[in-house]
């Protein structure tokens, strides 16, 4: 078969959705300057779907750190990879302060989040390596897990029991093979928002030998009591052996870096695929990420206002009688049972009559017959956006239980 006749036929999970989907429900064009009001298909719309907890999209001194970046060096400084001609003092200065505020010795920077982990997995582990590594892990993390060739096991997600069961078949794999064990996990589960149990992996350190690998994509910036983390939020921050965060949620940028002993962070450098093959991050991105840092360093109101939003909306909703699962973090998950038809419809009826713009969920992601609407709180919210939503999320909820959104087409009346 040609390949192309291939793909004509099987469109993927996702793909069989594009006529009816796109440009709507899925690849929508917000536009507007970057705040919790933007606009959707030319009116305002509230928005919730932003990554950009601590609100430094917008903030003046990080807008002047990018122009000034950008007139200073334009986009194309340094030229090559890091490696060959694009290492600078800068790109060795943010690496330095990254490591200094997550409490690591060494860090090196990604340019992508998404290719970094992927690339990290593919030079630490060996053929003989075990990979043991929660259910719920990120897409980067399994598609890094993908090029492994050594045995990978998995633990259901959070259980701290099925974790203990992998890991007694790790060691006896890593044993018979003379391989090491490395365990992945994230901090905070971004769909959902609750933790991993961090505390309670690195405590089976003392039965078992293994490195710890934590994503902390949304935690970095959000956790902690400086904002350090979700491993300073258990207190084992120290016992974390590799941390890995992103400059895309709280500090609204591009970019990633992964932290730990130098030594191993030396290794990374000079094996890591994707950076050794890739040209170095941007001279403006790097200024950006240097005052993105240091805001989040010396700017403690504005972390302190993200967690008045999200303890606000959280509370509201939980006494309003929604479902937000365990999240334990500003990831705000609302889930009701439907259809994807139904959620189809409540997107609709959300965006175009009650002009709140947020991120729906649906099968394969959630179970079947589960609709989970995933809510990110930011620095940029105010309290009368909490309590315009938790009242629309009401009238919604309603309208679901009455049937009003049982079409099996889309309801255009709704519109």
């Amino acid at each position: 078969m040609d390949i192309f006749e291939k793909i004509s036929k099987n469109r993927g999970e996702l793909g069989v959705w594009q006529k009816q989907a796109h440009g709507y429900f899925m690849f929508p064009k917000l536009e507007g300057e970057i705040s919790a009001h933007m606009k959707f298909r030319g009116k305002e719309v509230l928005t919730w779907s932003l990554n950009n907890y601590c609100a430094l999209a917008n903030h003046p001194e990080v807008r002047e750190a990018d122009a000034e970046g950008a007139k200073e060096y334009g986009l194309g400084y340094p030229m090559g990879a890091r490696m060959m001609s694009g290492q600078t003092k800068l790109h060795e200065e943010l690496e330095n302060k990254l490591a200094q505020f997550v409490k690591k010795p060494s860090a090196y920077l990604l340019n992508f989040g998404y290719q970094g982990m992927v690339s990290i997995i593919d030079s630490l582990l060996g053929r003989n390596d075990v990979a043991v590594y929660d259910s719920d892990s990120h897409a980067c993390i399994i598609d890094g897990l993908r090029m492994h060739p050594g045995k990978r096991y998995v633990f259901s997600h959070n259980d701290i029991v099925s974790l203990e069961k992998q890991l007694e078949r790790a060691t006896k794999t890593a044993g018979e093979k003379g391989g090491g064990i490395l365990v992945i996990t994230e901090g905070v589960f971004g769909m959902e928002g609750d933790l991993g149990k961090l505390d309670e992996i690195v405590a089976l350190k003392k039965k078992f030998n293994f490195r710890l690998l934590v994503d902390d994509a949304h935690g970095f910036g959000t956790m902690g009591d400086d904002g350090s983390g979700t491993g300073t939020h258990f207190g084992v921050q120290d016992q974390v052996d590799l941390y890995f965060g992103t400059f895309a949620k709280a500090m609204a940028g591009i970019g990633a870096f992964i932290a730990g002993p130098e030594d191993v962070i030396d290794y990374l450098m000079y094996n890591m695929r994707s950076q050794i093959f890739a040209k170095s991050l941007p001279m403006p991105m790097v200024k950006g990420a240097l005052k993105r840092l240091e805001l989040l360093q010396t700017k403690p109101e504005i972390k302190e206002h993200l967690w008045t939003i999200v303890n606000a909306l959280q509370t509201g909703l939980r006494n309003a009688g929604f479902n937000i699962g365990k999240t334990q973090s500003p990831v705000t998950p609302v889930f009701l049972n439907g259809t994807p038809q139904q959620a189809a419809n409540i997107t609709l009826d959300m965006r175009e009559n009650y002009n709140i713009f947020c991120s729906i969920v649906i099968y394969p992601v959630v179970p079947k017959g589960t609709i989970l609407i995933r809510l990110i709180p930011t620095a940029m919210h105010s309290l009368e956006d909490v309590d315009y939503t938790i009242k629309a999320f009401t009238e919604v909820k309603e309208k679901l239980d009455a049937g009003k959104y049982n079409a099996e087409q889309i309801l255009t009346s709704l519109i």
